[in-house]
């Protein structure tokens, strides 16, 4: 079965205590059994840093191993050039994923340069933007 990456970017090591009334309180680890069970049966290699350069190289590793990449890029998603370059050499399907639903709340968070690159983006869902972003990959994967 083909490997599907799910990255997660900066600060996301710290849900479940970081603004748990945005974010939930659910950790990452729980957002990672969720997503192993939501891939099935695919695998998925799952990442968090809080390093952008952590996150490019792995996009770069996942155009050698990886059929799709789900990404929750985070506060880089405002920011981030390089991630966006970096999924732009990603040939297969990449759906961006977010908890909380950025259009309501400030207005720097509107803009995301990784959408310009995602096959599909869900916001607002809380954890299960996850699932419902694996079981769309999973449905184009075949």
């Amino acid at each position: 079965m083909p490997l599907i990456h799910v990255l997660n970017g900066p600060n996301l090591n710290l849900l479940g205590q970081r603004q748990p009334e945005i974010y939930g309180r659910e950790t990452l680890a729980d957002i990672e059994a969720l997503c192993r069970k939501a891939a099935a049966p695919h695998d998925i290699r799952f990442l968090q840093s809080n390093w952008e350069g952590q996150i490019v190289d792995w996009i770069h590793e996942a155009r050698h191993e990886a059929a799709a990449i789900v990404i929750n890029p985070a506060a880089l998603t405002h920011t981030s050039v390089a991630v966006l370059d970096a999924l732009m050499a990603f040939d297969g399907p990449v759906i961006e994923v977010h908890l909380s639903q950025v259009h309501k709340r400030e207005p720097f968070r509107h803009h995301s340069y990784v959408s310009k690159r995602a096959d599909g983006v869900i916001a607002g869902l809380g954890i299960e933007g996850y699932a419902a972003a694996l079981r769309r990959i999973v449905q184009l994967l075949g």
